[in-house]
């Protein structure tokens, strides 16, 4: 049995996205400012940083204004400012606009950017970098290192050349273990073991459950007469029910390009639903085909994302390390951002860490960066949208929209609902197949609209094939026995990359194949499987989608 290398750092993080990078920069900074050492340490499961980053993404430079004061003097990729504002309403075949003047001041995006989240993480990297932290691109944490009294003392990466029957194959390398005064977990909605601590440590048992979102994005090259740059759209109603949350942007972004996607909010009822198909389904509304026409698609990628809110933030702190960014859930729904609190996130993470680690410490609670997010703008920003996202789910898109516009704008002048409304976990709220109509979605026309293969090859998704299945099943009779018995396989669409598939149905004989190879690392299944006994689990590292420019 191979023994595995350890090394130390006074500080491990997992995930290099925005709040990992920002809470690294900061760590780094404070160093040099005080003349003091302190070593850092970034894993990141990607094949490079940025590889497994997707947002739409329209970024409040907020934070990175208080880590990078000078940022724009720099050759940050964060270059075309936000020069118009736009939300459609829309109908299958018109649109109404509801003008912004009306609308709460926070929504405005006024001063913030369009771009590539994944290139701004590429940019934070070398600045990380330049500063002396070590990054790790290619290593996925797969464990938990605890020490003899029950403290986080750091992560372990995943072994590299196992075989798929568990087996050594000849380039086989065991996992090194990364220890550390403080660990911060950054790996992003639904982190794997960002799931564990929740459940070792108990950090949900005073929140709302956490509830998510599908955005499903492409990248198109438009025609230089329809683009301009800095253009923003949001669009809420068709082609989505009533009763399901969600809706549609298309940012006109540098070069002629646009990005655009669909969110689907998870707690959907219809099994029936395809979150993907309703989305190439809106882009063939006349105003967004539009726009896309003369086009070329050249990217598709596809993430869960935070939805729950400030009630639904766990506790952020354990013996030996915390939860930031995504990990931890700071979305602003309504604004569809969350960058800029990911960032500040890790930001205050490391303030307090730096304390504790200079100040002769280690492997305590960060309670300090518990107290400090909650006094933080944060706190102030997401407390004022708290009650956005549950009151369109429990209300529907019409009543819910104006029941959530009333209370932002009453508690934007500090008053509103004297209640916050309450979440549901997605995975509970699905009806059987018997007491919903199945939905008929158009076939793809290779113009506007395409399949889910096709999408996926654009993901440069690839995992080495001779390795353990990281889509667990708990129990493998559940997938026919429940969820194609009640609900007729809705794993077979809500995943957008073709996963999950119910083979040997005309035999007789049905049974679930995991086809592993197209995950596209979205966790959509780990969220939203009725039985939850879908468990994601991190691959071979570098395996999983490779985005340029998402």
């Amino acid at each position: 049995m191979s023994t595995r290398e350890s090394m130390a750092y006074d500080v491990v993080i997992v995930g290099a996205g925005p709040a990992g990078l920002s809470a690294a920069i900061r760590l780094k900074q404070l160093a040099a400012e005080t003349d003091t050492e302190i070593s850092v340490c970034v894993l990141e499961k990607g094949s490079e940083v940025g590889a497994h980053i997707l947002s739409g993404a329209v970024i409040d430079p907020k934070a990175l204004d208080e880590l990078i004061p000078d940022w724009r003097e720099q050759d940050c990729p964060l270059t075309v400012p936000v020069v118009e504002n736009h939300h459609w309403m829309l109908t299958d075949r018109k649109k109404i606009a509801l003008p912004h003047a009306v609308m709460p001041r926070f929504m405005n995006n006024k001063g913030t950017y369009t771009g590539s989240l994944g290139n701004l993480c590429r940019w934070l990297g070398g600045q990380a970098e330049a500063l002396g932290v070590e990054i790790f691109p290619g290593f996925a944490a797969a464990e938990i290192l605890f020490d003899d009294k029950g403290l986080v003392k750091g992560v372990a990466t995943g072994d590299m050349g196992v075989a798929r029957d568990g087996t050594h194959k000849p380039d086989y390398m065991p996992g090194m273990e990364l220890h550390a005064k403080y660990t911060f977990f950054a790996e992003g909605v639904r982190g794997h073991l960002t799931k564990e601590l929740k459940r070792i440590f108990d950090l949900e048992a005073e929140c709302q459950p956490q509830v998510y979102g599908l955005g499903i994005k492409e990248l198109w090259d438009i025609p230089a007469d329809k683009h301009v740059p800095g253009r923003v759209i949001h669009t809420q109603g068709w082609p989505l029910d009533n009763d399901t949350v969600g809706g549609g942007f298309l940012y006109h972004q540098a070069n002629n390009q646009v990005a655009l996607g669909f969110v689907v909010g998870l707690g959907y009822r219809n099994p029936h639903l395809s979150p993907f198909e309703e989305f190439q389904r809106w882009k063939q509304h006349p105003e967004i085909r539009a726009i896309l026409e003369g086009g070329r698609r050249i990217s598709y990628g596809a993430r869960a994302i935070n939805e729950g809110g400030w009630q639904s933030v766990p506790k952020l702190t354990f013996p030996g390390g915390a939860l930031i960014g995504c990990s931890a859930g700071f979305v602003n729904v309504p604004r569809i951002k969350g960058t800029h609190t990911a960032m500040k996130s890790g930001m205050l993470a490391a303030e307090a860490a730096y304390a504790a680690v200079t100040g002769g410490r280690e492997g305590d609670e960060l309670t300090r960066y518990s107290e400090t997010l909650h006094d933080s703008w944060i706190a102030t920003e997401l407390k004022v949208v708290r009650n956005a996202e549950p009151a369109v789910a429990k209300f529907g898109q019409t009543v819910g929209t104006g029941i959530a516009y009333v209370d932002m704008m009453m508690r934007t002048f500090k008053i509103g609902l004297p209640f916050t409304f309450k979440h549901h976990r997605d995975s509970e709220q699905l009806y059987r197949k018997d007491m919903v109509k199945p939905i008929r979605y158009p076939k793809p026309d290779g113009v506007i609209s395409f399949d889910r293969l096709s999408s996926v090859f654009l993901s440069n998704t690839n995992h080495e094939e001779d390795q353990p299945i990281h889509l667990t099943l708990k129990d493998a009779s559940v997938p026919v026995d429940v969820n194609l018995a009640l609900y007729d396989s809705p794993e077979q669409r809500y995943c957008p990359a073709g996963v999950y598939e119910i083979v040997g149905q005309e035999a007789g004989d049905p049974r679930l194949q995991i086809n592993a190879q197209n995950c596209v690392h979205c966790k959509t299944c780990d969220i939203k499987d009725p039985t939850q006994n879908i468990n994601w689990v991190v691959p071979e590292g570098g395996g999983g989608p490779n985005y340029p420019n998402m």
